[in-house]
């Protein structure tokens, strides 16, 4: 018995080790270390303003870039790119068809490194030089894909334009690829994913919908798999998606859940081979999907019923059999959504916050909140950070009453989701880049 409760320990020192090491200055992919938008801080700030004593350091950060920032130990790295400079009086259809007139000056793909503490510029790394870009929707940008990070290395991406390694001492590339590219239609928008030794890179644009995964010592193709499936339509705008894929455990196996326009499939990691597909119709899909309870929570983008919650475990077109809820009232299209327990909670665009029962599908609450949201909502000790396009950023109780803890407006809008680093919050305007901790 004592060396069943002995081990018992060390495993949740373990488990406890690694939450505190996610949480001291561990943000190291899109939706953070759990891959949900979920912190165990639990001594952020409630109550904040622009130039109030609890922003550490606020850096302007020219370019328009949506991407989301990344922290490992004192490093804070972004992705970065001009305004968009689309041929004069292209169209999605010109750009298509008969490719983009070359720029004389080339529009800039970087990586740019803070020091965390003081929000001092260490790296500003070119990526790519663009001289042909493919038209990019004004809504969107061209470094709208949040880069991962891990001990020495950092992985970059802007879709069709490329995606390299970076050695995070000294800046320098390790690898670049630029093999893999599909026409963005709208421009990107989908993040890598990290998972043993491979780097999964989603496509699905206008013209190719696929997924891929590289060695990510090396930058080689390991696989690439076609979405394959019958759309419906030729209409290529119908069979876009933004949205990043999620590794889950599946009963005991291993599976890529990857959420596009029409249906999910979720992959073999190892050789992209499919294990399971649920159609969900739908385009546009750009939320990560979430995993708790036993389920997997699926948010498909513009369909009737955009909301689903599955069963993961089983094989072939489990559509009639795995699916357990369904939901399509107040389904954000852009921002993901936020699990915490039994209870789903979503900031919907247009601002309409609302909480689900996680188990039935059936809502508990919904109120709105001025203003559009993009940005994913951040939860951390009880409450959830929005930030939204006009600059407000609303803290909420989590609860099944809706109850508005702080409201504030800072100089611009967000697009870029909030993070946490070290108990501080970390946004990501238009404009700067803020770091925001509470104060004696």
């Amino acid at each position: 018995m004592r060396s069943v409760l002995f081990a018992a320990c060390l495993l949740t020192l373990s488990f406890l080790s690694a939450i505190v090491h996610a949480e001291e200055g561990y943000w190291n992919q899109f939706r953070g270390p759990h891959a949900d938008g979920t912190s165990e801080s639990t001594d952020l700030p409630l109550t904040f303003a622009e130039g109030s004593k609890e922003v550490v350091w606020k850096v302007p950060m020219t370019g328009r870039a949506w991407s989301s920032p990344v922290v490992w130990k004192d490093q804070l790295w972004v992705t970065n790119a001009p305004e968009i400079i689309n041929p004069e009086g292209a169209t999605n259809q010109d750009s298509f068809s008969k490719g983009a007139k070359p720029l004389k000056d080339p529009l800039r793909l970087s990586a740019v490194c803070l020091d965390l503490k003081t929000g001092k510029v260490i790296h500003d790394v070119t990526i790519a030089d663009v001289y042909e870009p493919q038209y990019t929707h004004p809504t969107n940008s061209l470094a709208s894909p949040t880069p991962w990070i891990e001990e020495g290395r950092i992985y970059v991406h802007f879709g069709t334009y490329g995606t390299a390694c970076l050695d995070t001492a000294t800046g320098k590339k390790i690898w670049e690829n630029h093999e893999l590219e599909c026409h963005h239609w709208r421009g990107p928008g989908s993040s890598p994913v990290v998972h043993g030794d491979l780097l999964f890179l989603t496509f699905d644009g206008y013209d190719k919908q696929f997924i891929a995964a590289l060695n990510k010592h090396t930058g080689k193709l390991v696989w690439k798999t076609d979405r394959d499936i019958d759309y419906g339509t030729d209409n290529g705008d119908r069979k876009k998606a933004y949205s990043t894929p999620l590794i889950v455990d599946a009963g005991g196996r291993e599976v890529l859940v990857s959420p596009f326009a029409m249906a999910t499939i979720a992959y073999a990691p190892e050789t992209g081979e499919p294990v399971w597909r649920v159609n969900h119709g739908g385009m546009n899909a750009g939320s990560r999907p979430l995993v708790g309870n036993g389920l997997v929570y699926i948010s498909a983008g513009s369909g009737a019923e955009s909301l689903i919650a599955v069963d993961p475990k089983g094989k072939g077109d489990i559509t009639e059999t795995n699916i357990k809820w369904k939901a399509g009232r107040m389904v954000p299209k852009r921002p993901s959504q936020v699990l915490v327990g039994d209870r789903y909670f979503m900031m919907e665009d247009g601002g309409v916050c609302s909480c689900l029962n996680a188990l039935t599908g059936e809502s508990l609450w919904a109120e709105r909140v001025s203003g559009s949201y993009w940005s994913s909502p951040l939860y951390a000790n009880g409450h959830l950070y929005c930030c939204s396009q006009d600059g407000k950023v609303a803290v909420i109780k989590v609860g099944d009453d809706f109850e508005l803890v702080h409201e504030t407006v800072f100089d611009d809008g967000f697009t870029a989701s909030p993070i946490v680093a070290d108990d501080s919050l970390i946004l990501r305007s238009h404009s700067h880049i803020y770091r925001i901790a509470k104060q004696d």
